[in-house]
């Protein structure tokens, strides 16, 4: 958010159940959701990728179908312009 590369990010604690190496894991971890323009996506996922300590961090983009148009505007002008 500081750098501009998202508008907003949310952070929720859960639980995940995954086979890792063989091995069925449980672990509590936590899902970060944020908001941002389809060009900034190579640089949020440089980011994350920087910072995340799992050799095969979930980063993957969502679309969005709709929203409302305001609140696009605010994502727009609240994200930096991927240069």
């Amino acid at each position: 958010v500081e750098r501009h590369l998202v508008a907003c990010a949310q952070l929720e604690a859960i639980e995940s159940f995954y086979n890792w190496e063989g091995a069925l894991q449980h672990d509590p971890e936590y899902r970060l959701t944020l908001k941002t323009t389809a060009d900034l996506y190579p640089a949020v996922e440089a980011a994350i990728r920087e910072r995340h300590p799992y050799e095969l961090p979930a980063i993957f983009a969502l679309p969005v179908v709709q929203a409302l148009n305001s609140y696009d505007n605010w994502i727009q002008q609240n994200c930096a312009k991927a240069e």
